[in-house]
């Protein structure tokens, strides 16, 4: 265990050290990391890799350090040096608005993707040219949620160890393998090669999931692709898919345009399918007990295309 904490000066270098961390080229540099708030630093806490602690520096404030007794011990066993700083000390280190306490410094813990085919894994999620550290951070945690037993960053998807993406996992990202920097390519013929079935999850749909449990195709190793936020998946990557995912009808033409076979694109039925309500609109309001001249909104929400698919397949 490390010995007793103490408060550390604001112009130490450790301070210093810490703060340029938020950059991307101190942390490939030191293969270093942020991991913020008290789940990020719990989890850290307890993760290992082949025998060595991922966590390696804790700062907290002393009120954190109360709090959060608990993980200030876990990382004084697990043999981080932890350092009592003012709030002014974590504000300058941290780079959220509204710092909870505790910054950890952590070791890269990404997975070489040939460790992950090995492994034979039967859910993966991969993310192609993904540039929104929020989203990726937000699929490492869903794929945790889902059972997934890998993430695979492609080499023009945005840096694993960004402190969004790290916030956004909630600690997801000590849960599970992720391989980063592999080309698309290389990525879908690995797993393929290692017995994975790749769906491209296209920006515009989702799978038709009853049909493909009903012909029994989801209940194998699955990988589901995601691209990008603005543009999707290119045509160079959906054709390397086994299927195309799509959300309705409508598109299938525009699908098969970019010389994806007709035979492996699916629908799935959603809201756009189903019929116009036969009902009065004026009776409707009535039976709902809105009265006549309120304007009323509704708003149905967006859906969670990247939960669905991967749940699905886990189960």
């Amino acid at each position: 265990m490390s010995s007793a904490p103490e408060l550390i000066s604001p112009r130490s270098s450790r301070v210093a050290a810490a703060r340029r961390l938020a950059r991307r080229n101190f942390r490939g540099k030191e293969r270093l990391f942020l991991a913020e708030g008290p789940q990020a630093v719990r989890e850290a806490a307890a993760h290992r890799r082949e025998g060595t602690a991922t966590l390696v520096e804790l700062f907290a404030t002393v009120e954190a350090g109360e709090r959060y007794a608990d993980i200030v011990a876990d990382a004084q066993n697990a043999g981080a040096r932890v350092h009592l700083a003012a709030e002014e000390v974590i504000a300058d280190i941290s780079t959220t608005v509204t710092p909870q306490g505790l910054v950890g410094i952590c070791r890269f813990l990404d997975t070489p993707f040939e460790e992950i085919l090995k492994e034979r894994p039967k859910l993966v999620a991969v993310l192609a040219h993904v540039r929104d550290p929020g989203n990726a951070g937000t699929v490492l945690r869903c794929a945790d949620a889902a059972g997934a037993e890998a993430v695979v960053l492609t080499d023009a998807s945005v840096d694993l160890y960004n402190p969004k993406a790290v916030r956004a996992s909630v600690g997801s990202l000590f849960h599970l393998p992720v391989a980063v920097g592999v080309p698309v390519e290389r990525a879908v013929q690995g797993l393929k090669d290692a017995g994975v079935r790749i769906l491209a999850a296209d920006g515009i749909g989702a799978v038709d999931l009853d049909d493909e449990l009903d012909k029994g195709t989801m209940g194998g190793p699955t990988a589901w692709v995601f691209g990008n936020e603005a543009w999707g998946l290119p045509e160079e990557t959906r054709a390397l898919a086994d299927a195309v995912v799509v959300v309705a009808e409508a598109f299938r033409a525009q699908i098969e345009a970019y010389g994806v076979d007709p035979a492996a694109i699916h629908t799935v039925p959603n809201w756009s399918h189903i019929p116009r309500p036969r009902r009065d609109p004026d009776s409707m309001r009535r039976s709902m007990g809105w009265p006549e001249g309120l304007t009323v909104a509704l708003h149905t929400g967006n859906g969670t295309p990247l939960v669905d698919p991967l749940a699905v397949s886990a189960h």
